[in-house]
């Protein structure tokens, strides 16, 4: 999910802590946890600092370890360590639950994303990611901005919260069920499928598709249950040469390669360069596909320059790789 809907949790967790007896009785222990919650509620996306090192370690690495088994067993002591430090009489087992739970859902909640987590880690580096909520999803922040609202103005924390949980809970059933209707009205518009990625978007009943068959990947959009497909590529293998084996081991394209399940590739030469680029076909936005890795490799297998990430121009592109054509 993304900061914003994190940090409304961290306060609905807040709300919700009240129901503990010896969180609502000592104002010591209230506090941090209350500090905790929150805290414990954007944590795990401390990773998001990578970013300043460059996209390729960022891609490989974000909602990685910061959101796997050790972490979500770690950021709790941590946190409640820091904050017995401030507050002593602070009750520390309380204290730690309610900070675990904090964590323990942020991890949770992001698997529903299409983005996904390598929770599973160490036991797996695999990426969950179930995508049936959006990063951002407006339904989930405006019910838990209204049940803010609500306790803001003297309702009580614990009940509202509650009843705002046991929405959100029927709101993932539909969203699950919704999926389910569109991967079924896609088998039917497409029954060659062998793999069929559904992702959904900011908008409700809008879901980003892409599928492969043995030759074919589609692209497209769900509207309900109509199914566009606006993209056809035929599947072919990769070509073999030293310059574009040198390309696929640039640690931008293996950035790309270890994140994206489904892409295609495009091969060009410019005198003796050679240009390897791989599309991501799961985030088409107006016709072009933004997320891409590229690898200019010259004759004497060099890596010439190389990028990954979103880029929604050529021209973008080529400042972000300092590359002219015709220079």
């Amino acid at each position: 999910m993304d900061t914003g809907t994190h940090i409304v949790m961290g306060i609905a967790l807040g709300g919700l802590a009240m129901v503990d007896p010896v969180v609502a009785s000592e104002p010591a222990t209230m506090s941090t946890v209350v500090a905790g919650v929150i805290v414990g509620s954007l944590i795990p996306d401390i990773d998001t600092i990578l970013k300043l090192r460059n996209n390729a370690v960022y891609i490989r690495h974000h909602r990685g370890i910061t959101h796997s088994v050790p972490a979500v067993l770690l950021w709790p002591l941590l946190i409640t360590l820091f904050f017995s430090l401030i507050a002593t009489e602070a009750n520390f087992i309380h204290l730690w639950a309610w900070t675990f739970l904090a964590v323990f859902l942020h991890v949770f909640v992001d698997i529903f994303n299409s983005y996904g987590t390598q929770a599973l880690r160490p036991f797996s580096n695999k990426w969950v990611a179930i995508g049936v909520i959006n990063t951002f999803d407006p339904v989930i922040f405006i019910l838990h901005a209204i049940a803010l609202i609500i306790w803001g103005i003297g309702a009580d924390p614990v009940y509202t919260i509650i009843t705002l949980y046991i929405v959100i809970f029927f709101y993932y059933v539909l969203r699950f069920i919704i999926k389910a209707a569109v991967k079924k009205a896609v088998h039917f518009t497409i029954p060659e499928a062998t793999e069929i990625i559904i992702a959904p978007t900011i908008r409700f009943f809008q879901w980003r598709i892409a599928a492969s068959s043995e030759n074919c990947h589609y692209v497209g959009r769900a509207y309900g249950r109509s199914v566009n497909i606006y993209d056809r590529f035929e599947r072919e293998p990769m070509p073999t040469s030293p310059q574009i084996e040198v390309a696929m081991s640039d640690h931008n394209i293996q950035a790309f390669t270890s994140f994206s399940p489904i892409y295609r590739w495009s091969i060009s030469y410019i005198g003796d360069l050679c240009e390897v680029r791989l599309i991501d076909l799961r985030y088409r936005s107006k016709g072009y596909y933004p997320f891409v890795a590229v690898a200019h490799v010259d004759k004497d297998l060099n890596i010439l320059n190389s990028y990954t990430g979103w880029i929604f121009s050529e021209d973008k592109l080529r400042k972000k790789l300092k590359f002219m054509p015709n220079s």
